[in-house]
């Protein structure tokens, strides 16, 4: 299996165009996301390897979904094999998301496919007002939803839930996945 990392260059030119976009500082934007204004930088300078985490607070701060920061261009036919695409791990659990789908310019939508081990759970803060995510169970068993409200979910399971509370995804087996859907209002 291919472990492709983020797509550093398309990040790069994401966070600039939407810095930019927002009218914010550089500074301003490390100050609001909660990471070293040198963290910022290197990514923006295309030499920063991003954790999941520090490209959601990004998201977040400017209000954009995730894949805005990490899709590279479109094409009209895409193909992702197992193992392949840009896949972003966490540095808080042992969770990976793998970017299948962006949400096209009139929707607001991104798919991913999820790969996590038992061991510590993945603690998603809050993202930006209003996203919901739906999660199917593909493998495994996992505990996944909003922090005292979880449910366990098996193969096949699906379940919907506020992202914009602070939420959880635990494996309680080995190689559990899952696809999920981040859908912004």
């Amino acid at each position: 299996m291919a472990d492709t990392g983020p797509p550093i260059a398309a990040i790069a030119a994401a966070l600039q165009q939407e810095r930019r976009r927002v009218g914010l500082s550089l500074a301003e934007v490390s100050r609001r996301a909660g990471i070293a204004k040198s963290t910022l930088s290197q990514l923006e300078s295309g030499t920063g390897n991003p954790s999941l985490e520090t490209l959601w607070a990004l998201s977040v701060t400017l209000d954009v979904p995730f894949s805005r920061l990490v899709e590279p261009a479109k094409q009209s036919v895409r193909l992702i094999r197992a193992g392949e695409g840009p896949r972003f791990a966490s540095d808080r659990a042992d969770y990976s998301a793998t970017l299948l789908a962006s949400s096209p310019p009139n929707a607001r939508r991104d798919i991913y496919l999820v790969s996590a081990d038992v061991g510590e759970p993945r603690r998603s803060d809050p993202h930006s007002p209003g996203v919901v995510e739906h999660v199917v169970l593909s493998a495994g068993r996992a505990l996944v939803g909003p922090v005292g409200e979880a449910v366990e979910l098996f193969p096949g399971d699906y379940v919907a839930y506020p992202g914009d509370v602070l939420h959880i995804f635990e494996a309680m087996e080995a190689k559990t996945m899952a696809v999920m859907i981040t859908e912004h209002s």
